[in-house]
């Protein structure tokens, strides 16, 4: 439904610089018929073109664009990582590198979902609403393809969500689903209110957060490492907010989309920016670059409302009941 909020939402998601756009393609030749104009436009106006695709449809790219296609950087999806920091990342260090020397400082990037229909839909529809925020300001013309032969409906639904614009027959379509970022679909908006029995006061106990969070965490996560190992993430993104003189959080623990979810909030904003990512490692003092290393979502946002430190892994499958067993 293309309410006035949908509207407002797409139109300042538009004027911000960075253009995203989803496309659907259900064949080889659907997606020949859309990612073959869109590079081939973008050489000739003298745009850098980064295509990050499946392997199969950079096979597929390189045999119709012939000699067109070594003008064109590749790199198989799973190049760019899985947290939206690291794509997002990727993608701004591309266009700072490149933009110069495009005529209109704009490069164009394809950025087609790998993992799409292999059960970890949640994590790059976070991404995709990502990008929303973090790619604010640049000029990067982003096509993200969805192959529907191997993509969920539901997954489908939540790109329309998180695409200002559509590709349909090759022209730009408005779509009137589209939400703004903060709307958009991540761990923290699938899952229900906290209450005061889910939340645990942290009060400078190190040792005690670290048992609350293994004890909530066990049951959900894939094994006793990976329990253990989130316990590590937790404990050191507490000591980062103790460094910070920050010694009352609260914390809760909670399945959501898929994944463990830790969320550690304080009343109280951390000053200066979080340190988390390669250069993390090298900085004195307590940083985040661990945790960024364990967990598959890191997020961290400080403003007068305080600090907030979300932190996720993958939650266990349930088990399959075994035929026979009552």
């Amino acid at each position: 439904m293309n309410t006035p909020a949908a509207a407002a939402a797409r139109e300042s998601a538009v004027k911000s610089g960075f253009r995203h756009q989803g496309c659907l393609y259900g064949s080889d030749a659907e997606f020949l018929a859309m990612a073959v104009p869109f590079a081939e436009d973008g050489l000739r106006r003298g745009e850098p073109v980064l295509v990050t695709t499946p392997a199969a449809n950079l096979r597929l790219l390189h045999a119709v664009m012939g000699a067109d296609a070594d003008r064109i950087a590749v790199a198989e999806s799973d190049y760019f990582g899985r947290r939206p920091s690291q794509v997002a990342g990727a993608l701004r260090r591309y266009w700072g590198r490149h933009r110069s020397t495009a005529p209109t400082g704009t490069v164009r990037v394809l950025a087609e979902p790998a993992r799409a229909g292999s059960g970890d839909e949640a994590a790059w529809q976070l991404t995709e609403a990502e990008f929303n925020v973090a790619l604010t300001g640049t000029r990067i013309w982003m096509l993200c393809p969805y192959d529907t032969r191997a993509t969920a409906p539901g997954v489908v639904e939540v790109a329309r969500r998180t695409h200002p614009e559509y590709v349909v027959d090759g022209e730009p379509r408005p779509s009137a689903q589209f939400r703004a970022p903060e709307e958009a679909a991540g761990p923290a908006a699938a899952t229900p209110s906290r209450t005061g029995e889910d939340l645990f006061r942290f009060e400078g106990d190190l040792v005690a957060v670290r048992r609350h969070v293994l004890e909530r965490a066990s049951a959900l996560l894939r094994s006793e490492d990976t329990a253990t190992l989130f316990g590590i993430a937790v404990g050191e993104a507490m000591a980062y907010l103790l460094e910070h003189g920050i010694d009352r959080a609260a914390v809760w623990v909670r399945p959501a989309a898929g994944r463990v979810v830790c969320t550690l909030h304080s009343e109280r904003p951390v000053a200066g920016p979080a340190f988390y990512g390669p250069r993390a490692a090298a900085r004195p003092g307590t940083t985040l670059w661990m945790t960024d290393r364990i967990c598959e979502w890191l997020d961290v946002s400080s403003d007068t409302a305080g600090c907030t430190i979300e932190l996720a892994m993958r939650q266990r499958p349930a088990e399959v009941p075994h035929p026979g067993r009552g």
